[in-house]
């Protein structure tokens, strides 16, 4: 499984693992403080992050996911601490809202895989976290704060990670450069436009999504909680009411 990872470094402490052979291009982020590391986000679990994590740190890692969707939490089975949102504890043990099945589908039509994956061995990880997130909460990882803020809308246990000493803000698939996905019925609209409404407040200096182009500035986070303000002005801030481009993003609902 060569070639599947692609690193990339954001300052001395922190990098991007990202797997550019899914079609949205999926992106984890490593943080490394003076006690431990944090993985956000584990990505797909077709190759082990573990090894790619284990290069670049020599701290114990805790995972933890901006969401219980399969490819952000496919790489916790290489991770015995893990930290997840009470939200979507139910997706991790047996209530996910699509089947493996549906899961698989998606993983051979959205993926350039290997040639000695089998897809039939792909599982949909399923555990207890070591700790249960809410918000507001901390991680210390050692000379390193990162601020859990839930942000639903996605799902109903997104959470973005604000690290405010550095100005990072790690997105999840809450705010990225392409088509956002609020149109499935565990998506909330509404939501969405709030969580947006709290992330635009914060002091962002550099954006880290989950997908797609890391060439994204803070000014999207306003241009998109306008965009939401104004379909919700409309009454179409709901399910079913179509797409809207916006340019470099669009928000399916």
């Amino acid at each position: 499984m060569n070639n599947w990872f692609t690193i990339d470094q954001i300052d001395q402490a922190t990098y991007i693992i990202s797997e550019y052979r899914h079609w949205e291009e999926t992106h984890c982020y490593l943080l490394n403080g003076s006690e431990r590391s944090l993985l956000i986000d584990t990505g797909l679990g077709i190759s082990n992050i573990y090894d790619e994590v284990i290069k670049l740190t020599d701290k114990p890692v805790t995972a933890v996911a901006t969401h219980i969707h399969w490819d952000h939490i496919g790489g916790h089975r290489f991770f015995q601490d893990f930290y997840a949102h009470g939200a979507e504890l139910n997706w991790l043990n047996g209530e996910f809202p699509l089947t493996m099945e549906q899961i698989k589908g998606m993983v051979v039509d959205r993926c350039d895989l290997p040639e000695d994956f089998d897809v039939n061995n792909y599982e949909f990880f399923q555990g207890n976290p070591t700790r249960v997130l809410e918000d507001n909460d901390v991680i210390d990882i050692g000379d390193r704060f990162v601020q859990i803020v839930h942000t639903p809308g996605h799902s109903p246990g997104h959470i973005c990670f604000w690290e405010k000493e550095r100005g990072y803000l790690f997105t999840g698939d809450l705010v990225y450069k392409d088509t956002l996905f609020a149109f499935f019925p565990s998506t909330d609209p509404e939501a969405y436009l709030n969580s947006l409404k709290r992330i635009s407040a914060l002091p962002v200096k550099h954006v880290f999504p989950s997908h797609h182009t890391l060439d994204i500035q803070p000014e999207i986070l306003g241009r998109m909680r306008d965009a939401f303000r104004q379909l919700k002005a409309e009454g179409k801030l709901h399910h079913g009411s179509g797409t809207y481009d916006y340019g470099d993003w669009a928000i399916w609902l």
